[in-house]
C-alpha cells in the first residue's frame, strides 16, 4: 500500500492525508472547535483556522461514552478529551471531478458509536465511485440530554454543522456538493429522517437513505424528566449539569432508565437502550419525522428507506427472551472471546448497563405500551400464526421500533409529491445457530463490505462469508452508488397501493407489500 502524501486546502487550512491504492484517505478533519469550556453543551462553532499543512492521518478522539454492551472494547477513554467533531474522507477523485457524495451518519442509540468503528471504514464504498465521507457527533447526555438554558439536540446541531462543512469543501477532494446523499442507521437512520425536515439542514443534501429508522423521540417535558433524575443521581441542581465532568455524566447515564422500567407505561418510548435521545423542539426536530415530511417540507429529496426483517431479536437476546441451543453458543464462545478480551480490560470506565431480564412476555401489556388498541395481540397471533408470545413480542417491537416507522416514512414522503423506495433487508445471520435471523445492524457490514471488522464477526458468527453474501454486498453497495448518481437504486417507486418493495436476500428480489399484516394493525396510528 502506497503512503504517499496528498494535500488539499479546506476553508480552514490545508490538510494532508495518504493516498492508499488508488483512493485518498483523509481522516480526523476538525469541522467544529473542541466542544469544551465555554463551548460545551452548547451549538457547535467554526473551527479554528490554522496555519501550514495539518496532517490528517488518524481519526480524532470519539465522544465520551461507554461501551454499548458491557465486555465490548471501550471506543472513548476518559484520558481522550472532547475534541471529537471531525470528518473523514474517502474519495478516488480530485478537484474537480464533481463525483456524487455518500455521507454516513452512525448509530449507537445516541448513546455510543464513532466513525473510528472499522465497521464503518469508507474505502470499500468508495472504489465504487463515491467520495465517502463519516464524522462524529457528540451522543449521550453530551448531545441530547436536557440542560436548562442550552440548546436542545446538540447532536443533530453537530451533524448540520458536519453536513455545512461538506457542502463547503466536498469539491477540493473531487466531489460534488449538489449531489450529496445521506445514510444512515439506526439513530443515524432516524436523525436523517429527521434531518428531512430540519429547517438549518436544507440544501445540504439531495438524496437520503434512511435504514432502521429508531422511533425515539422525546416530548420536551420527558426529556426534563430525565435531566431531573440524572442531577438528582449526581446530587446537583438540572442547571449545574453543564458543569459536571464528561465521566460524572457517564457514571449516572443509565440511572433514568431504572425509573422508565419501572413505569414504561408513563413514557413515550416505553423499551429504551437510552434516556438521551432527540427532543422535538420545534426547531431542530419539528415533529416525528413522518408526520413532518406529510407538509411536503422534501417532496424534492428522493428517499430510500427500510428495515431489517428481525429487527429487535438482537435485543430480545439482551433479555433473555431468545434462548440459542447450548451448541450454537459453544460455538459462539471464540468469537465473543476475540471481541470482548479487549474489553474486559480496566479502562477507567464505570461498567455498562446489562438490560434487566424479562421473564415472562404479556402480550396484551406489550399493546398497551405500544399505543395500540387492546384488539392487537389477536390480531397479531392471526397475522402470524404458529408464534409464541415471545415470538410475537419481538414482531411488535420490531414494529413499532423500527419497521414500521420505515414505512411511515415512505407513505408521508410519497403522499406529498416526493419519491420513495422501500426495501426490506431479509438475509439471515448465521450468528447462534440462526437465532438471530435478519437482525438490527445485520446490514451494515453489507452495506459498507466491510466482513473482517468486530461487528462482521459478529454477524457473521466468526465464518467466512459465503460467496452468495459477497454477491449480496456487491449489489446492495452499487444500488446505493447508483441512487448517489442518479437517483434510481434498480428498483420500483413506492406506491401505498402497490407498495412494490425490494427484498434483500441472496438472491435479491421485488415483491409487493411484505409487511402487509402488521400495516394493517397500525393502519393510523403512526401519529401516536
Amino acid at each position: 500500500m502506497s503512503s504517499v502524501g496528498v494535500v488539499v486546502t479546506t476553508t480552514a487550512g490545508a490538510v494532508e492525508g495518504r493516498r492508499e491504492g488508488e483512493l485518498s484517505v483523509f481522516k480526523g478533519i476538525p469541522y467544529a472547535a473542541a466542544p469544551e469550556g465555554p463551548l460545551r453543551m452548547r451549538a457547535p462553532a467554526p473551527p479554528e483556522s490554522w496555519d501550514g499543512i495539518r496532517p490528517a492521518l488518524q481519526y480524532s478522539v470519539a465522544p465520551p461514552q461507554l461501551p454499548l454492551t458491557p465486555g465490548t472494547p471501550p471506543l472513548w477513554r476518559p484520558a481522550d478529551g472532547l475534541d471529537c467533531l471531525s470528518v473523514n474522507v474517502w474519495t478516488p477523485g480530485g478537484t474537480g471531478d464533481r463525483l456524487p457524495v455518500l455521507v454516513w451518519i452512525h448509530g449507537g442509540g445516541w448513546k455510543a458509536g464513532s466513525s473510528s468503528d472499522p465497521a464503518h471504514d469508507g474505502a470499500t464504498l468508495a472504489r465504487g465511485g463515491v467520495v465517502l465521507v463519516t464524522f462524529n457527533y457528540r451522543v449521550g447526555f453530551e448531545g441530547f440530554g436536557f440542560v436548562p438554558g442550552h440548546p436542545a439536540n446538540r447532536g443533530f446541531l453537530d451533524q448540520t454543522a458536519a453536513l455545512r462543512w461538506v457542502h463547503d469543501n466536498i469539491a477540493a477532494f473531487g466531489g460534488d456538493p449538489d449531489k450529496v446523499t445521506l445514510f444512515g442507521e439506526s439513530g443515524g437512520g432516524l436523525s436523517i429522517a429527521a434531518l428531512l425536515s430540519a429547517p438549518a439542514a436544507r440544501g445540504l443534501f439531495r438524496r437520503a437513505i434512511v435504514q432502521s429508522p429508531a422511533a425515539r423521540l422525546l416530548p420536551e417535558h420527558e426529556a426534563q424528566r430525565i435531566a431531573e433524575l440524572t442531577a438528582a443521581a449526581l446530587g446537583v441542581a438540572p442547571a449545574e449539569l453543564a458543569t459536571q465532568p464528561p465521566l460524572a455524566l457517564l457514571s449516572v447515564q443509565d440511572e433514568p432508565l431504572a425509573a422508565m422500567e419501572a413505569d414504561p407505561g408513563a413514557w413515550t418510548t416505553p423499551e429504551a437502550i437510552t434516556a438521551f435521545t432527540p427532543v422535538i423542539d420545534g426547531v431542530t426536530v419539528v415533529d416525528k419525522p413522518w408526520l413532518a415530511l406529510g407538509s411536503g417540507v422534501a417532496r424534492d429529496i428522493d428517499l430510500i428507506t427500510g428495515s431489517t426483517r428481525d429487527e429487535f431479536t438482537l435485543f430480545a437476546l439482551s433479555r433473555g427472551l431468545i434462548k440459542p441451543s447450548a451448541s450454537a453458543m459453544i460455538k459462539a464462545l471464540p468469537t465473543f472471546a476475540r471481541i470482548t478480551a479487549h474489553g474486559m480490560r480496566s479502562h477507567g470506565l464505570p461498567k455498562a448497563r446489562r438490560p434487566t431480564p424479562l421473564r415472562t412476555v404479556d402480550l396484551s401489556t406489550t399493546a398497551a405500551h405500544l399505543g395500540l388498541p387492546a384488539s392487537a395481540p389477536a390480531a397479531y397471533r392471526a397475522a402470524y400464526p404458529g408464534s409464541t408470545d415471545a415470538e410475537l413480542y419481538v414482531v411488535m417491537y420490531s414494529d413499532a421500533m423500527f419497521r414500521m416507522p420505515a414505512i411511515w416514512l415512505a407513505e408521508a414522503h410519497t403522499a406529498a409529491g416526493g419519491r420513495s423506495y422501500v426495501y426490506d433487508f431479509a438475509w439471515a445471520s448465521p450468528a447462534l445457530g440462526g437465532a438471530l435471523g435478519a437482525c438490527h445492524v445485520a446490514d451494515i457490514p453489507v452495506t459498507f463490505g466491510n466482513t473482517d471488522s468486530p461487528l462482521a464477526s459478529f454477524v457473521l458468527g466468526g465464518a467466512r462469508p459465503s460467496e452468495s453474501l459477497l454477491r449480496l454486498s456487491e449489489q446492495l453497495r452499487s444500488s446505493w452508488i447508483s441512487f448517489a448518481t442518479n437517483g434510481d437504486p434498480g428498483w420500483p417507486v413506492f406506491t401505498t397501493d402497490g407498495a412494490l418493495t425490494r427484498i434483500w436476500d441472496t438472491p435479491p428480489m421485488v415483491a409487493a407489500d411484505p409487511l402487509a399484516a402488521s400495516r394493517q394493525i397500525w393502519q393510523g396510528l403512526s401519529g401516536r
